[in-house]
């Protein structure tokens, strides 16, 4: 049986609004500045993860006093980032689903290497988004139901060089076994035309954004 939902929290982009996201009774995993970002919010970190290079010393030891676990690692000898550590913890926890929290906004590189997470997610067969203020991103190999969540766009990105069999239902702009490759912009800014649409794809893996300026 899968254990609670992870709720990841890395140092990017924080908006008060992240708190609507966490449930009670989630598993909080915060890497590196996340775990002060929860706790400055008045939540207590279950672990946290990372190198502690992008906090004070005196945060770094506020971190290890109010968090349930401190997993630290050395900054320079290692071969994954913060998140990509904190990831590794949730999909061990075997969690029913993984959010993850302020992995974007600031370095690209970063944003890029965080989006990539989600496949990894989806090979494990664990429901895994990426939520900020202005975007929800999922990923799908096969059928995905989007919900209208308040967003103004809805699109689809290729996470492989070409998506096939691509069908699109209940949104402005339908699509009928199309396919997708990387570099088109073919169906950027679509919009649901109800409070639901479904996305179905036959091959490849792919991005399903919701977004507002």
């Amino acid at each position: 049986m899968k254990a609670k939902r992870a709720v990841i929290v890395s140092g990017g982009l924080w908006t008060d609004d992240y708190l609507e996201y966490i449930r009670t009774g989630d598993l909080l995993i915060g890497a590196d500045r996340g775990a002060l970002m929860l706790i400055e919010h008045g939540l207590r970190p279950d672990i946290a993860v990372g190198d502690f290079d992008s906090v004070s010393a005196a945060d770094a030891e506020r971190i290890r006093a109010n968090s349930g676990r401190v997993d630290s690692c050395d900054p320079v000898d290692k071969n994954y980032t913060d998140t990509e550590l904190a990831f590794e913890l949730a999909l061990n926890e075997q969690p029913s689903e993984i959010v993850m929290l302020g992995v974007t906004g600031g370095r690209m590189d970063h944003t890029l290497a965080n989006v990539q997470l989600l496949i990894r997610a989806l090979r494990h067969q664990v429901v895994c988004t990426i939520r900020d203020h202005n975007n929800y991103i999922q990923l799908t190999g096969s059928q995905l139901t989007v919900i209208d969540r308040g967003f103004t766009y809805v699109s689809l990105i290729p996470a492989t060089m070409e998506v096939g069999g691509v069908t699109l239902e209940g949104f402005e702009y339908p699509l009928q076994n199309a396919t997708l490759r990387q570099g088109q912009s073919l169906a950027v800014s679509n919009k649901l035309a109800g409070s639901t649409g479904v996305v179905s794809i036959e091959s490849g893996l792919l991005l399903v954004i919701q977004s507002r300026d």
